[in-house]
Formats: C-alpha cells, structure tokens, sequence
C-alpha cells in the first residue's frame, strides 16, 4: 500500500500580519491535488492542524471545502485528525456523511479504538486515529474522571492501552501530538511542549507506522515520523525544507520519499547593512516573505518605505544599532539634550543629522520654523 503523509496546514494562517492563504491555495490545488493525480496513493494522511484557529475565516473553510470536492472525485481516502488549533467539536459537523465519500475526520479521543480498514490485494490495511486531546479529554473518554491520567504521556499510554492492533495485518497512526525528543520551532505554541506535554516514543511500537502531526520541521519518532507543516509559517523555519511523505508500507516494513514543496514565494531572512541590503533590492527585487536585519552602527532613516517597493512583501525590519541601546553616539546625544537647553531648531538638526545622516538646508530650516510657527498659533 502507498499513502500520502501531510500535516499542519494551518489555513488561514498569518505572518506578520499577512495572510497566507494565497500559498496554501497554491499548495492544495496546484501542488498536492496533482501530486495525488499523478501519484495515485491508496490513501492520504493528515495529521492535525487543519485550520490555524479554532474559529477560522471563511475563505479557509471555503478552501478546505474546495479541496474536500476535489479528492473526493479523485476517489483517494482523507484520513484525518484533528489538532490543537483545531475545534474539535466544529468539525465533528458531518463527520458521518463525510465518512461515506471516503472522508475520515477523527475529532473524539474514543475514535481510536475503532479503526478504519482500507482492503487491498495485499490484505487489510488499518489505520487508527488519535486526534489531540489533553489529559482532561482523555480522562472523560476513559469516565476515569477520578484517577485518570494527568499528562499527556499519560493519557496517550491510557488510551492507546485499550488498542490491540492484530498482528497478522499492517496498522497504522495518525496523530497530533510533541513526541519525546522532536525538534520545536517558533511556529508552535509554547503551551504544547515541553516536559509534561511529552509522549513517549515507545507507546507508538504496536503500529508499522505512525504518521504524527504538530511539530512544522520534518523529521524522524521512532516507528513513523512528523511530515512538518507544507509551508514555512515562521522566521525559525527559514532553513527547513518542507516536504510531503509518500509512504509505501509492504510487509509491516515502511519505506519512505520525501516529495519537496517550494512555493511561489519563499520565506527568508536577509542580514547586512542598509546600504548593502538597498543595492541587492534593486539589482534583485523579490516578493518573497522578508524579516530584514540591519547590521548598521547608526539608526536608518526610514528603512522600511525605501524597502518596500522592492520587497512588496516585507514583513519587518530590526535594527542591531536600537536593540544594543543605540551606541556611544547616541548615549553622547541623549546625555547633551538632558544637560544643555536646546532650541526646537536645534532638536531639528539633531535630528536629522543622527536619523537621517544629513544637514538641514536653509530651505529645510525656514519649512520647519513656518510649521513650528503655525503650530503656536492653533
């Protein structure tokens, strides 16, 4: 059997304020629905996170809708999971119905213990499904409110404990959760890792294969592995490749290809001084996703305007100089201001000959006193 591993979509996702959801519509119907027509994979896995919110905006479930329709046709099963960002309880709407178009939603911590069989000349295929679900869930899908467990690692071990996977077939996972050991990024939330969020690598060792979601770099967990999210959706993420998994399972042995996913626009951080950093703009200008670091001793006037129309998509601009307090230039500015009364005429000049590296003319000087002058009569 081939399947297609995926996770994290994140639809409707921002950056920096900015919507992704071009690039997640690029990713779903121009890059995943050929991929599964070319391909022509058993089934497709996805391991949680669908939507970045739990109340996503329209144009996301439009787009998830719209994707649903066209794998559907494609007649390949969506065996899915919910995630953190997910509302469970939004998407268990239809989940029956959907199931009968071959869409698998898994949204209850009890879904589980009741597989879904896919039959192939090769024998029976079944395929468990564990969405996220805290302790809390967990004890309720147990009714061990009392003594039920209190981590994560805990309540996976609990409900998984009540799985019995048949030896005799192939069993696969779905999942959303941090397995002990992954490597994190900036994209995911603080409040679903570390210590006591942890699931134990070994509780996965029934299955053949364990297609997990939540962390965004792909990688490798013991028995099965993270995907990571199709998109880069942080700075931290800059260097990762992202990709999808096709996964061929034979003989309870899984073989796995990376199949790389580079979008129209690229997510990078660019490093230099302004100087250095305007030259390249307009020998190459990009309209990729772009965090700017200016390495300049001195503050830049205005960095971002004189960026942007080279880099329409520039998505914010720190400065070594202001972060380490401005230097010995500006402390010796700030300690003259403080210790001598100084005209407005003067704080004008200052200032432009600290933010903006030049004299005032004659010019710039009566425009200023005229201004200063309307100002005091208003």
């Amino acid at each position: 059997m081939k399947f297609l591993h995926t996770a994290d979509w994140h639809l409707g996702k921002a950056l920096y304020g900015r919507s992704m959801l071009e690039e997640q519509s690029w990713f779903l119907l121009h890059w995943l629905l050929p991929l599964l027509e070319r391909e022509k994979p058993d089934a497709v896995l996805l391991a949680g996170d669908i939507f970045d919110r739990q109340v996503p905006p329209v144009e996301a479930v439009t787009l998830f809708n719209t994707f649903l329709n066209a794998i559907s046709q494609l007649q390949i099963p969506l065996i899915a999971v919910t995630g953190n960002h997910d509302s469970a309880q939004r998407l268990s709407l239809g989940t029956s119905l959907l199931r009968k178009q071959g869409v698998v939603l898994a949204t209850r911590p009890e879904d589980v213990w009741c597989p879904y069989t896919i039959v192939t000349k090769e024998g029976p295929f079944c395929f468990y499904t564990l969405p996220y679900c805290d302790p809390a869930a967990a004890r309720a899908a147990l009714q061990q409110e009392d003594d039920g467990p209190r981590t994560m690692d805990e309540a996976f071990r609990a409900l998984l404990a009540r799985v019995k996977p048949d030896p005799a077939v192939q069993n696969v996972l779905i999942t959303h959760c941090f397995a002990a050991g992954g490597q994190v990024s900036a994209s995911e939330s603080p409040a679903f890792v570390g210590g006591s969020s942890q699931v134990g690598l070994d509780c996965f060792e029934p299955f053949d294969y364990v297609a997990l979601g939540h962390l965004h770099g792909p990688q490798k967990a013991g028995c099965g592995r993270y995907s990571g999210s199709p998109l880069k959706y942080s700075f931290d993420e800059e260097k990762q490749k992202k990709s999808a998994v096709m996964v061929t399972l034979k003989e309870h042995h899984a073989e796995t290809e990376l199949f790389p996913i580079v979008p129209p626009h690229d997510v990078r951080i660019l490093r230099g001084t302004f100087e250095e950093l305007l030259t390249d703009a307009q020998k190459a200008p990009s309209e990729d996703y772009l965090l700017v670091q200016l390495t300049d001793e001195y503050p830049i006037y205005q960095p971002v305007d004189r960026l942007t129309p080279y880099y329409p998509n520039l998505l914010g601009v720190s400065s070594e100089y202001l972060l380490s307090g401005g230097g010995e230039e500006d402390d010796r500015f700030r300690r003259e201001m403080r210790q001598h009364r100084v005209s407005d005429e003067q704080i004008f000049t200052a200032f432009l000959e600290q933010i903006c590296c030049t004299e005032p003319t004659e010019q710039d000087l009566a425009l200023f006193q005229k201004v200063m002058k309307e100002g005091e009569e208003v």
